[in-house]
């Protein structure tokens, strides 16, 4: 999955309407550059094409000649949920994609959230499991070295474990305002 699509899609969707340069001002707002693997000028092509395959609308700007405003379809609002979930339930060794899931968290219900990263947490203990009996299995020799790989998914596992039941709790105290949310408190 393109962490660029589901932030383009989010942004769009959370202004209700956005030309390329807006999309871009929110994304540098977030940090973005910091943890995303974004192309700015890509920025433009994806707003595009998202157009040609229905996801979005575009129609001219009012107030700036030349400027093409953007946003959701029905198909687009479907496809920004779909890659928002998938993001969250599936562990992927990209961080991207998973801060492009957590910048737009809030597009969800808690409990939809709580439901996913519980799904996430099951996959990350059977990806601990597995890893972890891999590096027991022995090597050719002079090949011993190779067992750091699958000790290194291991921890990599491990500690994405604990970062998702840290976030899991943090949700089920009602830490972040979440979509459908009546009250929302601070983290701690």
């Amino acid at each position: 999955m393109s962490a660029t699509r589901l932030l383009v899609l989010g942004v769009v969707r959370q202004c209700g309407t956005a030309h390329g340069y807006r999309v871009r001002a929110e994304l540098v707002a977030w940090g973005a550059e910091e943890w995303a693997n974004i192309k700015w000028g890509s920025l433009y092509h994806a707003l595009r094409q998202f157009a040609k395959e229905g996801l979005m609308i575009a129609t001219p700007a009012k107030d700036t000649p030349g400027r093409t405003d953007y946003s959701l379809t029905t198909t687009g609002e479907t496809e920004f949920h779909r890659l928002l979930r998938d993001a969250l339930r599936r562990p992927e060794h990209r961080p991207d994609t998973l801060g492009a899931a957590l910048a737009l968290l809030p597009a969800l219900t808690r409990e939809e959230a709580i439901t996913l990263l519980i799904e996430r947490l099951r996959t990350l203990e059977t990806e601990r499991t597995e890893k972890a009996k891999l590096a027991e299995l022995g090597t050719a020799p002079g090949t011993e070295h190779l067992r750091e790989l699958p000790r290194l998914w291991e921890h990599t596992a491990r500690g994405g474990i604990e970062w998702t039941q840290g976030l899991l709790h943090r949700l089920r105290s009602g830490t972040y305002a979440m979509t459908n949310d009546n009250t929302h408190t601070t983290p701690p």
